[in-house]
């Protein structure tokens, strides 16, 4: 992993572990729905953000060399980016 986005990434991690504990604690103590759905979206954002930059890794790392050595290699990449493409485009909104 690139060591500037693996930084960038562990840092996200730890944002939204600390989000996800701050969900947690709106929800047992029963705070107001409407906060509770904006912290949500807050994480939704921030794992968008974090998926982001593995894509970026992925890319720049993986997905070049695979392209690089061609063939199967290159299929397999395509292959790979269009799943995570559907993937990406199938979520539950």
């Amino acid at each position: 992993m690139i060591a500037d986005i693996k930084k960038r990434a562990l840092h996200r991690t730890r944002i939204l572990e600390g989000q996800m504990r701050g969900l947690e604690k709106m929800i047992d103590n029963e705070d107001y729905c409407m906060d509770i759905i904006t912290q949500s979206l807050a994480i939704q954002k921030s794992l968008r953000s974090l998926n982001k930059l593995l894509v970026e890794n992925h890319l720049r790392t993986h997905v070049s060399e695979m392209f690089a050595a061609g063939g199967d290699e290159q299929e397999m990449a395509i292959t790979e980016l269009l799943k995570v493409y559907e993937l990406n485009n199938n979520r539950a909104e």
